[in-house]
């Protein structure tokens, strides 16, 4: 703790203070350059974000031929059979008869009784409490299941304890094995219900050991040799259908495709299915697509054009203290302004963008081949800074004329090694977002990797160094005054010294 001016009644601490805020505005301006540095990289880095959005946006979107042959599914009787078309599915018109729905296979066992009565147990009965005889010790049942037309899958081992597991353990046991079945009990009829739970006919449930086989009799169930037996059991069923013309088709499942077209049975009856291109659909992706990309350049646009006020320098703590709130957000919202004015990066980028999409595709067709001849083109307002416009009408008319050139001029032709609007536009933005990362960085980049990260950590030293000298020189400033109070305190005792001589002498 230090404490001046006791000899010479000078407010020391305020003297000190006072030339120390000389020599801290070097270190000012450093702390300003360092917080200039983090806007600008900041500033960098959103627009970094802004581009990558968009580049997604693109792959997601422009870029698949999926985009551009979404199909609409009509179907005259929705509550028989309802489908849906991929992308690769040309255009149908097909009628359908459903003869008979798939089913599952059910196994039901008898009515299970308590030993030596008629009652049925519950379900939190345990094995040992229905018959002890029956259920007396712990065994791993050895279970494989037969797809509809499949063959026998590999066994699985179920683990039952008799004294522990009940009639609805053993059904949540069964249901949860990894066979593809379903089994509950219910204790209404004393009955225990097992389900493959795909349909089709040609299931069934090996038994593969002896315990297994006897385990299941125990339960009421029938068993064939080593099969689960058929009595009590609903076995499976196909679908059946007739379409266009071919009669008594078959399928395990009520879900299936044939030729690009997904097929949904519900119920016995006729439809019929008309495919056609989701030309509304594909209009509105491309507007999408447009509304994305002047959204993206209107920002970019904007940030390269803030005005920079080069009287307001970020604020030092000192002088945020003496503003209020308002004030400092006003001048904070000048200062951080122009960080990004005229950048060459952003600029560049732009300018690539922009002649990627003026360029010619090779899509088979000169009437096709640039954005213009299908109605998108540049906004004729110079304010817009090239913004696209649609024309609704073009675009509906190329789509009508040449849906396929359409699709090439923005997917590409990959039999041709012919590269799409979507490509070239993701590898521009590409380079512009690399480039980005080589003077700001991104999350995972270390300063050292990154041109402004240089920056910052040799402003840091500098900050740090200054520091170290601005302690040295305040050490020196206190020095210097503690030994004029020194000196000042030696006068003072002299002086009372010899005023106590020359008083001591009359």
């Amino acid at each position: 703790m230090r404490i001046g001016g006791l000899a010479s009644g000078m407010d020391i601490d305020t003297i000190v203070g006072d030339l120390m805020k000389a020599e801290r505005i070097p270190l000012d301006k450093l702390a300003q350059k360092k917080t200039t540095l983090e806007w600008q990289r900041d500033d960098y880095r959103s627009m970094n974000k802004l581009l990558t959005d968009l580049d997604r946006f693109v792959l997601d979107g422009i870029a698949l031929q999926g985009t551009f042959n979404k199909k609409t599914v009509t179907s005259t009787n929705p509550n028989a059979v309802t489908a849906t078309a991929a992308g690769s599915a040309s255009n149908i018109t097909s009628k359908i008869k459903v003869t008979d729905l798939a089913s599952a296979r059910n196994w039901v066992s008898g009515e299970i009784n308590i030993a030596g009565g008629t009652n049925k147990p519950g379900v939190k009965t345990t094995l040992g409490e229905i018959d002890s005889n029956k259920f007396s010790k712990t065994i791993d049942l050895k279970i494989a299941v037969q797809k509809p037309g499949g063959s026998l899958e590999a066994a699985k081992t179920i683990s039952i304890d008799p004294t522990k597991d009940t009639l609805e353990s053993v059904a949540k046991k069964f249901s949860e094995a990894g066979l593809e079945i379903s089994a509950f009990y219910d204790e209404s009829t004393g009955k225990f219900a097992i389900s493959n739970n795909l349909t089709g006919k040609g299931s069934n449930l090996s038994l593969e050991s002896t315990d297994t086989v006897t385990f299941f009799s125990n339960l009421g169930f029938s068993v064939d040799g080593k099969n689960l037996g058929a009595a009590n059991s609903d076995n499976g069923e196909n679908a059946k259908f007739d379409l266009n013309g071919i009669t008594g088709i078959e399928r395990t499942s009520n879900n299936f495709t044939i030729s690009g077209v997904s097929y949904s049975l519900k119920a016995e009856g006729e439809s019929t299915i008309s495919s056609t291109t989701d030309t509304e659909g594909v209009i509105t992706s491309i507007k999408d697509f447009v509304k994305k990309y002047n959204e993206t350049i209107e920002a970019i646009n904007k940030k390269t054009a803030e005005t920079k006020y080069r009287d307001f320098p970020p604020l030092t703590d000192a002088q945020r203290k003496d503003l209020s709130e308002k004030e400092a957000e006003l001048w904070d919202e000048k200062a951080k302004s122009g960080m990004l004015r005229g950048d060459s990066i952003l600029s560049s980028g732009l300018n690539t963008m922009r002649s990627v999409l003026y360029a010619s595709v090779n899509t088979g067709d000169t009437k096709y081949d640039q954005l213009s001849e299908i109605g998108i083109t540049t906004s004729r307002n110079y304010l817009d800074k090239g913004k696209l416009e649609i024309d609704d009408k073009k675009l509906r008319e190329a789509l009508a004329a040449n849906p396929e050139a359409v699709m090439k001029m923005f997917t590409g032709d990959s039999t041709n090694n012919v590269e799409g609007i979507a490509k070239k536009l993701r590898a521009s933005i590409d380079q512009t977002v690399d480039k980005i990362e080589l003077k700001a960085g991104n999350a995972l980049r270390t300063n050292a990797q990154f041109t402004l990260g240089k920056e910052l950590t040799d402003v840091d030293k500098r900050i740090s160094a200054f520091e170290d000298r601005l302690k040295q020189v305040e050490d020196r400033y206190w020095r210097q005054f503690s030994a004029m109070e020194s000196a000042i305190q030696r006068s003072n005792q002299q002086s009372m010294y010899l005023m106590q001589q020359f008083g001591g002498g009359q």
